[in-house]
C-alpha cells in the first residue's frame, strides 16, 4: 500500500478535509481487509468524491463518490469500479452470527453432524448434505459466526442452523441481501419471521415485501391473502408486462392496477382444492377487467394495501398455478407429434410471451440450423408443425417469460419437458417418433409379457441397471452397466435372475432408469474408482469410491432431469435414439426370461429449479409445477425441489409419461418413490390410466406422511392410512421394524440397542439390554405386529394376540398408528 492516497472532494466533508491531488490524504490504518481511511464528515445528506491514487496512477481509474445519509462505510477494490455499501458485498461473503446462551455450540472438531451447530446452505451457494452441514468459521464474545462464500450475483441465502436433525428456529431461512444486506446477528429461538436482532432495518415505512409471493390467485377473478381484511383500506392488484414495480418507503410504484373487491372468506369449493388457504381472505376481480387477465399473468404482478393516504402497509408477490389451472389446463397432445411423417412440437407455456423453436441438425452442432417462431394455440399452448426431413434433428424452446425470481424479462433456452428422446447429457432433445420400426426390435410389437394371476403373486427383486453387470466377466465390456447386459442370457447374472425365477421370483424392479440429472452420459470423462485388495474393515475401499463419487458412473438417479426418456449412461450410445432401442431390448429380454418389469419413478421431485442449468421445467412455466410454500420458495421436503402433482398440468406430465413407458416400452408396474407426497386422487387417476392401457400393471410407493402435504395439508395424500381400498401397495414398515428392530433413523447406540425379534431381543440380548422383562414385553408386541403383517396387513384380520384376547389388525399399536391398515393383502409390500 506505500504510496497510495486518498483524494477527496464534495459538500459532505468536514472543513479543511478536502485535499489538493499531489497531498491526498495517508490512510489510517490496515486490517484484515486492506487500508482504510478515516474520513470527518459534517453534512450526512451531501456526497463524498474520492480517488484512490498513487501519483497520477488511479485505482481503479473513475472518480467515486459515496453518501454517508446510506451508511458510514464503503468498501472498494483495486480494479472494480463498484463502491460497495458492505463489505459482504465486496467479497461476496454472507456473514451469519449465532447466539445460544448456554453457549452449547459442540464440538465442531467431529464430523458427526449430530455434535455440533451447524449451517446447511443452499440457493445462494454451494449446497452441502444435510449431514455435512458447514462448521462455525470463528467464535466471538456474540457466539459463533458462519462466512458464507456466494455464487455471482446471488440476491439471498437459503439456510438451515441445525445440530443433526434438530433445526432453529424450525422453518427454512432466507437471507435476502437486498433487505437485511450480507451480515446478520441471530438468536437461539428466533422468530422465524424476524429472525435477526441486527442489523436494525433503517427507514422502513409501512409493509411488504415484493420479493415473497404470500398471495395465491385461484381463479380467473379470485385472489386469496392471508390477511385480516380492513375496510379502511384500498387493496389493489398490480402489475407491469416488463415489470419494474417496486416498493419503497411505504410506497408502491411501476405498472398499473386494478381495484380488488374483498368477498369474505374463500368459497367452499376453492377451500376444498386448496385446504392449507381455507382460512384465507378473499378478494374478487371486477368483471370489467377480467379480459385482462391473461395478459397481466405475462408479467409481475402484486397484491397492496393502502391507507386513504397511500401508504402502504402490506403487499407481496402472487402464486398463481390456481388462476393457470383454472384458464389453461389443456388435454391435447405435447411433445413430438406425429401426423404421418411430419412432426408438430408443442409446448405449453402459458406465461411466456413468445416461443422459439431452435432446431439442430446434430447434437453438436454450434448455432441452430432454423429458428422458427411458434404459433400461440389454445389453452396457453405453443406449436411449430414440420415436415419428415425434421426427424432426427435435435431441437430446444427458446421461452421469453417474466421469471419472479430475477424480477425481469428471460429468454430461457431449454429442453421439452415431453421429450422422447435426447442428446448425449440431454443439452437438447430428439425429434423422434417412437412408433418408428427402426426403433424396435425384432418380435417387439408380438411379445408375450410373462403371464400374472393376481397381485398377491407377486414377488419382487429390486435392482439397479448398472451394478446388475458392472463387474460381471461374463458379460461383454461393451455393454456392462448398461441396458444390453439383460440380453446375455448366459450371463452370470441372468443365470441368477432366472435361478431366483424358479424359485418364485416375478418382477424385477429397476432402480430408476428413466434421464436424471448427475450421471455424465460421456463414458469418456467418468472416472472409475480403483478398489484396493484391502482388508473388510480398512477404510481404503470407501476413500477410493469417495474420492471419485462426483466423476464415477454410480447413482441412484433419483435425480429428475426428464421424466419419459431413458438413461443415457445406460446406453452404448447417449447421442440418439439407441437408448430408445435398447430399453426395449432388456424389456424383451427380462419378459422372454419369465421376468415382469418394474420402474422406479420419481414423480415427487425435480434435480433443479428457478433458473438452474438443469431446471427444465420451472423455466418454461416459472412457479407452476413445482410446490410452493407461505413465501413462494420451493418445498424441498423430499430432498429437492418438490413438484405440486395438485396442479393440473404437473399431474399431467406424470400421466402422460407414465402412458410412453406402459405402451412403448413395455413397462409392467410402477414403484413410486415418496409417493405420499401426491394425492389419493393424482394416484387414483394413474391406476385408472394404466390398468385401461393393461390391467395386471401393479402400483406401488412409499406411502411415507411427512413435509408440507403430511396428515392431509394439501388434499388427501397417498399414504399407508388413505390408500385401503385403492389396491394401491404401500411398503410395510410395521413388519420391517419388528423384524428388524428399531427403525431406519436410529443413530448412535440405538443402532445396537433396539433389536428386534430376528436380532436376539430379550432371547439373545446384546452388550446394552438385559433380557429383561420389558424386552419381553416389546418381543411379544413385535410378534403381534409380524403376525399382522403375514396376514396381508389387514386392518379387519382377527386373531388371539400376546394377552389372549381377540383383536383385529387395526387394534395393533405401531408407534401411535394401527399396524394393519389395509382392505386387501396387495395394498401392502412385505418386505425387511
Amino acid at each position: 500500500y506505500d504510496g497510495w492516497g486518498l483524494h477527496l472532494w464534495g459538500d459532505g466533508l468536514g472543513d479543511g478535509v478536502g485535499t489538493d491531488w499531489d497531498s491526498p490524504r495517508p490512510f489510517d490504518g490496515i486490517d484484515d481487509f486492506g487500508a482504510f481511511w478515516n474520513v470527518p464528515i459534517k453534512e450526512v445528506n451531501q456526497p463524498v468524491n474520492f480517488i484512490i491514487h498513487r501519483g497520477d496512477e488511479k485505482d481503479p481509474g473513475p472518480d467515486q463518490s459515496m453518501n454517508p445519509s446510506e451508511g458510514s462505510d464503503v468498501w472498494v477494490k483495486s480494479g472494480d469500479e463498484t463502491v460497495y455499501r458492505q463489505r459482504g458485498a465486496a467479497e461476496n461473503i454472507a456473514t451469519i452470527h449465532y447466539h445460544r446462551p448456554a453457549g452449547d455450540y459442540g464440538d465442531y472438531s467431529s464430523n458427526n453432524f449430530n455434535d455440533f451447530w451447524g449451517l446447511h446452505t443452499w440457493l445462494g451457494a454451494d449446497d452441502p448434505t444435510w449431514a455435512t452441514p458447514r462448521k462455525a468459521t470463528g467464535q466471538d464474545l456474540f457466539g459463533v459466526f458462519f462466512e458464507v462464500p456466494l455464487f455471482e450475483n446471488a440476491a439471498e441465502l437459503g439456510y438451515i442452523l441445525h445440530r443433526g436433525d434438530e433445526k432453529d428456529p424450525g422453518p427454512d431461512q432466507f437471507l435476502n441481501f437486498a433487505t437485511y444486506g450480507y451480515e446478520v446477528w441471530q438468536l437461539q429461538g428466533a422468530d422465524p419471521e424476524k429472525p435477526y436482532i441486527l442489523p436494525i432495518l433503517r427507514g422502513a415505512v409501512g409493509g411488504g415485501d415484493l420479493s415473497k409471493q404470500r398471495a395465491h390467485w385461484l381463479t380467473q377473478n379470485t385472489i386469496a391473502w392471508n390477511v385480516d381484511f380492513d375496510p379502511s383500506l384500498r387493496y389493489t392488484l398490480r402489475y407491469a408486462t416488463e415489470g419494474g414495480i417496486a416498493l419503497a418507503n411505504g410506497a408502491i410504484s411501476g405498472g398499473q392496477e386494478i381495484e380488488l373487491t374483498h368477498a369474505g372468506p374463500l368459497s367452499a369449493e376453492l377451500q376444498a382444492k386448496w385446504p392449507h388457504l381455507a382460512d384465507y381472505a378473499s378478494f374478487q376481480i371486477g368483471e370489467e377487467d377480467a379480459a385482462k387477465v391473461p395478459d397481466i399473468l405475462k408479467g409481475q404482478i402484486a397484491i397492496a394495501a393502502r391507507t386513504a393516504d397511500d401508504l402502504v402497509v402490506n403487499a407481496t408477490g402472487l402464486q398463481i398455478p390456481g388462476v393457470l389451472d383454472d384458464l389453461y389446463t389443456y388435454d391435447g397432445a405435447l411433445g413430438v407429434i406425429y401426423n404421418g411423417d411430419a412432426p408438430t412440437l408443442r409446448l405449453w407455456a402459458p406465461t411466456a410471451k413468445s416461443v422459439k423453436l431452435h432446431l439442430f441438425d446434430s447434437s453438436t452442432a454450434t448455432d441452430a440450423a432454423q429458428i422458427i417462431d411458434m404459433t400461440p394455440g389454445e389453452q396457453g399452448t405453443w406449436s411449430a408443425t414440420g415436415d419428415a426431413t425434421w426427424t432426427g434433428k435435435y431441437y430446444l424452446y427458446e421461452v421469453e417469460v417474466y421469471v419472479h425470481s430475477t424480477g425481469q424479462i428471460e429468454h430461457n433456452l431449454v429442453t421439452d419437458p415431453y421429450s422422447v428422446g435426447l442428446a448425449m447429457n440431454s443439452k437438447r432433445s430428439l425429434i423422434v417418433n417412437l412408433a418408428d420400426p427402426a426403433l424396435k426390435p425384432a418380435g417387439w410389437d408380438g411379445q408375450t409379457k410373462p403371464p400374472l394371476t393376481a397381485p398377491e403373486d407377486i414377488v419382487l427383486y429390486e435392482l439397479h441397471v448398472r451394478d446388475f453387470s458392472i463387474h460381471d466377466t461374463t458379460v461383454p465390456a461393451e455393454v456392462r452397466g448398461a441396458f444390453l447386459a439383460f440380453t446375455q442370457a448366459e450371463s452370470n447374472g441372468m443365470k441368477h435372475l432366472k435361478a431366483l425365477r424358479d424359485a418364485g421370483l416375478t418382477h424385477i424392479h429397476l432402480l430408476p432408469a428413466f434421464d436424471c440429472a448427475t450421471i455424465n452420459e460421456n463414458a469418456a470423462e467418468r472416472v472409475e474408482p480403483d478398489i484396493p485388495d484391502a482388508a473388510p474393515d480398512s477404510p481404503e475401499q470407501q476413500a477410493a469410491v469417495t474420492a471419485v463419487a462426483d466423476l464415477d458412473g454410480f447413482n441412484w438417479c433419483y435425480d429428475p432431469f426428464h421424466f419419459g426418456v431413458p438413461e443415457g449412461s445406460y446406453s452404448t450410445d447417449p447421442d440418439g435414439a439407441a437408448r430408445i432401442v435398447e430399453f426395449r431390448q432388456m424389456v424383451q429380454a427380462l419378459h422372454a426370461a419369465g421376468l415382469r418389469v418394474v420402474m422406479d419413478v420419481v414423480y415427487n421431485h425435480t434435480n433443479s429449479s428457478g433458473q438452474a442449468e438443469k431446471s427444465v421445467l420451472d423455466r418454461v412455466v416459472p412457479g407452476y409445477y413445482h410446490r410452493l410454500n407461505a413465501d413462494g420458495m420451493v418445498e424441498t421436503s423430499t430432498c429437492c425441489p418438490n413438484t405440486a402433482t395438485e396442479h393440473a398440468m404437473m399431474e399431467r406430465l406424470m400421466l402422460d409419461t407414465l402412458a410412453i413407458w406402459a405402451t412403448e416400452y413395455g413397462v409392467d408396474g410402477f414403484r413410486f418413490d415418496l409417493m405420499g407426497h401426491h394425492l389419493v386422487e393424482n394416484m387414483e387417476k394413474v391406476q385408472a390410466l394404466l390398468h385401461a392401457i393393461d390391467p395386471t400393471i401393479y402400483i406401488y410407493g412409499e406411502g411415507w406422511n411427512f413435509g408440507e402435504v403430511a396428515n392431509n395439508a394439501r388434499g388427501a395424500n397417498a399414504t399407508q392410512l388413505n390408500l385401503p381400498g385403492t389396491g394401491i401397495g404401500t411398503f410395510n414398515d410395521r413388519l420391517r421394524d419388528a423384524v428388524r428392530g428399531g427403525g431406519p433413523f436410529d443413530g448412535g447406540d440405538d443402532i445396537v440397542r433396539n433389536q428386534g425379534f430376528a436380532t436376539g431381543l430379550y432371547y439373545d440380548p446384546n452388550a446394552l439390554n438385559s433380557g429383561s422383562e420389558a424386552e419381553k414385553a416389546r418381543l411379544l408386541h413385535y410378534a403381534d405386529q409380524i403376525r399382522v403383517g403375514l396376514a396381508g396387513n389387514l386392518a379387519d384380520f382377527e386373531f388371539v394376540d400376546r394377552t389372549g384376547a381377540i383383536v383385529k389388525g387395526s387394534q395393533i399399536d405401531y408407534n401411535g398408528s394401527p399396524a394393519g391398515y389395509t382392505q386387501d393383502p396387495q395394498e401392502h409390500i412385505v418386505y425387511v
